[in-house]
């Protein structure tokens, strides 16, 4: 799993005004909470950080954070507010983390093989990605930067729902937690037929084939001679 650090800077001045302030600097307003100690509010250089966040594993991990070269402490992003037209963040929110207690996380979910599948190689069928993310609850030892899905034998009519999700040991998907598994069964992948429309099929079969066309091209350019 990688490893990520981040520096931080403790901030007496809080509310809009302030925040406004301190992206104008070239800082991000942040708010480090969680634990048995109080919030805290800090900043962090907005262009690290836009470098650390194109990063998708970031997310997804234990983050190794100090605040004005204080003592490190782990922690995980819980929320991040993003400009909504240029590249540039607005606001992050870590929470920290106890070694000896579950986490909640967002954790991304990577297909493997689905261009490869059967139904990916078919003309006539589509995959469908229904979620890119599961929430899971696991320690923080525990904690996969994502999660496999194995599309490589995936055929058209094929289903995988979250009950075939292969997660690692320690770790539990949360849709299962609230009691009766089946109402929480959500579709992950699924697939769909793709219906081509009358013109589309009398356009295909009145297209000459590339063998044609090249054989009709070639007895001109010998009548010519």
């Amino acid at each position: 799993m990688a490893i990520f650090k981040v520096e931080a800077q403790m901030r007496e001045d809080v509310g809009k005004g302030a925040s406004r302030r301190l992206r104008h600097a070239g800082l991000v307003p942040v708010v480090l909470y969680g634990g048995e100690r109080a919030p805290a509010n800090l900043s962090l250089n907005h262009n690290k950080v836009l470098r650390l966040v194109e990063d998708e594993a970031f997310f997804s991990s234990i983050i190794e954070f100090t605040a004005d070269g204080g003592k490190k402490q782990k922690v995980v992003v819980k929320d991040l507010q993003r400009h909504p037209a240029k590249p540039v963040i607005l606001h992050m929110d870590f929470m920290r983390v106890n070694e000896k207690r579950e986490i909640t996380m967002l954790m991304p979910l990577h297909f493997l093989g689905g261009e490869e599948s059967p139904a990916g190689k078919s003309s006539g069928v589509m995959i469908d990605y229904q979620m890119n993310e599961v929430e899971i609850s696991c320690l923080p030892k525990d904690l996969p930067e994502f999660i496999e899905v194995d599309l490589s034998d995936f055929n058209g009519g094929d289903m995988v729902n979250l009950s075939d999700l292969k997660v690692p040991d320690g770790v539990t998907l949360t849709a299962f937690t609230h009691g009766d598994n089946e109402a929480h069964d959500s579709v992950v992948v699924s697939t769909s037929a793709i219906h081509m429309t009358e013109d589309s099929v009398e356009e295909d079969a009145a297209a000459p084939a590339a063998d044609e066309v090249e054989a009709t091209e070639q007895s001109k350019e010998d009548s010519a001679e």
